[in-house]
């Protein structure tokens, strides 16, 4: 693959933002490319404080709203689909392009596909013992709001337990995909987030949701930094597609238009509570 640059944007967790504001900032990336006005990005951040995240049409009704609050975590929605996150302790990256860019070009499995590529590399380079694993459609009747238990195509696991969580859009502007590599912590404290009917479907939860995924520390046995894991995300990405970063920061214009979308959209229910 040519020879392609691309910017690259670092927020590490000494300067981690609200979810509210973290999305705005992946969407107003891609609007400023959908107009020219911008390089394809691939941004790597951190959230503060937790945030839980819904999936676009994921009803709001999922939220356990005095639970999170009591907690002091946040609640956001993104554009993306897919089904909640409990952002906290991880790794989030966000690619941004136009839809004719190599890396991105084609139909969403494709695509997914090919980035999963760059995911494998990176968590592999950290030493884990990853697989890609072509997901099959989740069948269960019962609604599920936990997105690492649910299978999703090209998943990267590990031992069979989902590692990286993944979602993308495709809108006219072009391509945005983000996903999350959980690196430390308890994975069950989503539960803590959602509603159940009953504290033992809560509990049986949390136990299910050990058995099928997992985080970076507890497949090493030691604490991977967010600096460190950001640094093979970089290699892997230059690596797996021929890319060449020029590390950068959010233009006054993005700046500007994501502090409209923050609150025009991503802090205002209307957004946030609209299924």
């Amino acid at each position: 693959m040519q020879m392609n640059t691309w910017r690259l944007l670092l927020t590490p967790p000494a300067r981690s933002a609200r979810g509210a504001w973290n999305m705005a900032v992946d969407e107003s990336i891609l609007e400023h490319i959908g107009r020219g006005e911008s390089l394809p990005t691939l941004r790597l951040y951190a959230w503060n404080p937790a945030c839980l995240s819904l999936g676009h049409t994921q009803p709001f009704a999922d939220v356990d709203t005095a639970r999170l609050q009591a907690r002091g975590w946040e609640v956001v929605r993104r554009a993306t689909g897919g089904r909640a996150i409990l952002h906290t302790d991880e790794l989030t990256y966000s690619v941004t392009g136009r839809a004719e860019e190599p890396v991105l070009v084609g139909g969403v499995l494709e695509s997914y596909n090919r980035l999963a590529q760059a995911l494998f590399l990176a968590v592999r380079d950290l030493g884990l013992p990853v697989e890609i694993k072509e997901g099959k459609t989740n069948n269960s009747t019962t609604p599920n709001p936990v997105c690492f238990e649910v299978p999703s195509t090209y998943e990267i696991t590990v031992n069979g337990k989902k590692l990286i969580g993944s979602a993308q859009a495709r809108k006219k502007e072009g391509v945005l995909q983000h996903g999350s590599l959980p690196l430390t912590g308890e994975l069950t404290r989503i539960c803590q987030a959602l509603v159940f009917q009953s504290e033992s479907a809560r509990e049986e939860a949390s136990n299910r949701l050990l058995t099928k995924a997992t985080t970076v520390e507890s497949v090493l046995g030691r604490v991977i930094s967010w600096e460190t894991a950001a640094q093979t995300f970089i290699h892997a990405f230059e690596t797996q597609f021929g890319l060449c970063f020029e590390k950068g920061e959010l233009s006054e214009s993005e700046s500007r238009r994501a502090e409209e979308l923050v609150n025009e959209k991503y802090d205002h229910p209307s957004w946030t509570e609209r299924v």
